[in-house]
């Protein structure tokens, strides 16, 4: 690298790019549309401050990664120049398949494709012009490297994007129950047979990084106001796909509106994904707002002026029995765009899915949930789920099923 690069992150200071590749991804289009992708959706209807991007995220779990790369190598564990920046590489790419405000239009553009699928496709075509580095990221990011622990620290329970989100979405929240001890978390780290492990005195800082989780998802990623903007911006993309013509829209957005792109269509349509950003959908909405579809009109109008839908949380039976109630006060195609209908789930922490283990000092380890009752984390483990059920606010002036508030 010809010239020292640093970054300065409001989280963690000065950010160091520790290798030419890196900086060379960072410059390229695929990386830097990420800077016009919020991180939380819509979360900013709620939280003003809200407004960080993907490319804020990246470039912070990628710090991370290189540090606890160099915890690991510092307690005697073989990492090779290359696997580093392989693993550097694989966290700064997980990204990069990421539509139009992250989460809240996941498998809606493209249809049911998960955003890792489409940051595979790009991590393939970044290969085609980087080579080497980037082939041992991407068989390090879908756990065929015979490194195991490497896979874990960029897609596992305490990987560094998760890490990175929780600390960096409570800061931009201003949510401090999401603030985790991260650096300690990093230097409690270790590895036995491949796995990644946590030293016995790091069982305090992960017992806060599970309850910091669930706190985060009720009150900013799965807080109600949240929850409906997401649910309403997801209806208004399927309406528009439904009316297909006399949009007008950016010429990459018209072509997923126009067509239902699958998994086996994506490499084709590929380049016209990586055009689309927050920006061609604040466009539409904005446009919509004049449209001659009542139902598109009332969205997108909603979500643009923050007019947004009554949403509650309540049990499944109530849930359907308001669901009926609404039935006699909608026709059945505004029952499908207007009434949202729904569980959120929360996961804390899965040992099903993937295990936290802890390393004592006598040598023996042992998975979180086997430890001793009062580190409380067995209440944890289980999944809450809470049905909700969203609708329009009444208001004398409007003409649609019950009145609108827009």
């Amino acid at each position: 690298m010809k010239k020292r690069k640093i970054f300065n992150d409001p989280v963690y200071g000065f950010i160091s790019i520790p290798y030419d590749i890196v900086f060379e991804i960072i410059e390229h289009p695929y990386f830097q549309r990420l800077r016009r992708i919020q991180q939380l959706g819509l979360s900013s209807l709620v939280y003003p401050g809200a407004t960080h991007s993907r490319f804020h995220h990246s470039l912070g779990a990628m710090h991370l990664m290189y540090t606890c790369l160099e915890v690991l190598k510092s307690k005697g564990q073989e990492i090779t120049e290359d696997e580093s920046q392989a693993a550097v590489l694989a966290i700064l790419m997980h990204d990069l398949g990421h539509g139009p405000f992250s989460h809240a239009l996941e498998g809606i553009l493209a249809k049911d494709i998960h955003h890792e699928h489409i940051s595979m496709l790009m991590m393939k075509n970044l290969q085609e012009e980087f080579g080497a580095p980037i082939e041992k990221a991407i068989s390090i990011f879908t756990n065929q490297y015979h490194k195991k622990f490497l896979h874990q620290l960029v897609s596992g329970q305490l990987d560094m994007d998760r890490l990175d989100y929780l600390n960096r979405d409570s800061f931009y929240t201003g949510v401090s129950e999401g603030v985790i001890g991260y650096d300690r978390i990093i230097n409690m780290l270790d590895v036995h047979n491949d796995n990644i492990v946590v030293e016995e005195k790091g069982i305090y800082s992960i017992e806060k990084f599970i309850v910091a989780r669930r706190l985060m998802y009720w009150q900013v990623y799965l807080h109600k106001t949240s929850l409906v903007a997401d649910l309403m911006l997801k209806n208004a993309i399927l309406r528009a796909k439904e009316l297909k013509k006399h949009l007008t829209v950016s010429s990459h957005l018209q072509f997923f509106l126009e067509n239902d792109v699958k998994q086996n269509d994506l490499n084709s349509a590929l380049h016209k994904f990586s055009q689309l950003d927050d920006n061609d959908i604040i466009q539409a909405l904005k446009t919509w707002m004049n449209s001659e579809d009542e139902i598109l009109r009332t969205l997108s109008s909603a979500i643009i002026n923050r007019k947004l839908f009554r949403i509650e949380f309540m049990d499944e039976t109530k849930a359907q029995k308001k669901y009926s109630e609404l039935q006699n006060k909608f026709s059945e195609e505004e029952m499908q765009y207007l009434v949202l209908k729904g569980t959120a789930q929360n996961d804390a922490y899965n040992p099903a899915k993937d295990n936290i283990y802890i390393r004592f000092k006598d040598g023996s380890i042992k998975e979180l949930t086997d430890i001793t009752e009062q580190w409380n984390i067995r209440s944890l483990s289980g999944p809450v789920v809470k049905h909700y059920i969203a609708y329009p606010k009444e208001n004398k002036n409007s003409t649609i099923g019950i009145p609108l508030e827009i």
